[in-house]
């Protein structure tokens, strides 16, 4: 069978961005709350607030390292390093006082058989470490993530995929073991294309990110109270919830931008309404009404704006892609054939 085009591969990817931006609702407006300073901060992937301090990592390619912030300058104040170069780090999450967890879990290539968080020690002036490490491994297999987060109380780790067309959550166990990897569990879905997300401070409720859009769920149903869409950003991979429940969100890049954003109205006031007693034991059935990034041309909870005309430019976007590839596939074939 001809291969398709990867121009065609590139725009069916980003067809469920296509869609959002046929229904165009207004961001989430953003203030902007401090710039890194850092030259050598040019790929923030991951963001974690506590305590005054802002600890960030670089993507994938950097050497072990974790970046503590001055919030109020942008200046960095303290480096920890260590001796193993990771393998793709895409995330950071809280630790408890003084800790972060660095979460090298990406995996572009779908061929590694495990994972590894690994426990760092962050603050104020430069340190060297050697964090504990755990090793985690799938029930499924590889799988590419960029999202890592901490259950408040528990400390329980949550880790998302990176699926195209809906992310997958996964639970550590309570307690890791460190001489063995551990096995995590598949609870429910989320939005696409994931790359961060994080806690509210009530331990009910995380808010999940894409590089446009953010959805609020209910913990652990994962319950879709609504989603909305982000101030524009180069390349948004990080989002974090500080200990006032204040939200904000990164961009690779040189010193990028960290701005605050305001959930909806309409969502905050679900996430304020009496929630039914938490599911002991959530299974992969557990899942948000709308799971992937499909849902970018809907209506936010609450929003009654009618979403026709939407799906009817969506569905022309829809045919338009089909008719491109279908096009330039015969076309690929054609050629071949008078060669």
């Amino acid at each position: 069978m001809p291969r398709a085009p990867e121009g065609a591969l590139a725009a069916l990817v980003a067809l469920p961005f296509l869609l959002g931006a046929a229904r165009a609702p207004a961001p989430a407006a953003g203030e902007v709350l401090f710039a890194f300073q850092d030259p050598e901060i040019v790929e923030s992937s991951g963001l974690v607030v506590r305590d005054g301090l802002a600890v960030t990592v670089n993507d994938s390619g950097d050497p072990g390292r974790v970046f503590v912030v001055d919030p109020t300058s942008g200046e960095t104040v303290g480096v920890t390093r260590w001796d193993t170069d990771p393998r793709d780090v895409e995330a950071v999450a809280p630790a408890g006082p003084g800790e972060v967890w660095v979460g090298d879990i990406g995996d572009n290539r779908h061929v590694r058989d495990s994972i590894e968080v690994l426990r760092v020690p962050v603050g104020r002036g430069d340190r060297t470490a050697e964090p504990e490490r755990f090793e985690l491994v799938y029930p499924d297999g590889a799988t590419d993530a960029e999202t890592l987060m901490t259950e408040p109380g528990t400390g329980r780790l949550v880790v998302v995929s990176k699926g195209v067309f809906g992310g997958t959550v996964y639970r550590a166990p309570a307690r890791l073991d460190p001489g063995r990897p551990n096995r995590l569990e598949e609870i429910g879905t989320t939005l696409g294309l994931a790359t961060d997300g994080s806690f509210f401070p009530d331990g009910r409720h995380l808010v999940v990110r894409n590089y446009g859009r953010a959805a609020v769920l209910t913990w652990p149903r994962l319950e879709e109270l609504g989603s909305f869409d982000l101030p524009p950003q180069e390349q948004g991979e990080s989002i974090a919830v500080d200990e006032r429940g204040q939200v904000l969100v990164g961009t690779e890049g040189a010193f990028s931008e960290v701005q605050s954003v305001r959930v909806p109205r309409a969502i905050e006031a679900a996430m304020a309404s009496p929630s039914p007693t938490p599911d002991p034991t959530p299974t992969s059935s557990a899942s948000p009404s709308t799971t992937s990034d499909e849902v970018v041309g809907e209506a936010e909870s609450g929003d009654e704006d009618g979403s026709w005309p939407a799906l009817l430019v969506g569905g022309a976007v829809v045919l338009g892609l089909l008719l491109v590839l279908l096009v330039a596939t015969a076309g690929a074939a054609a050629r071949r054939r008078r060669g």
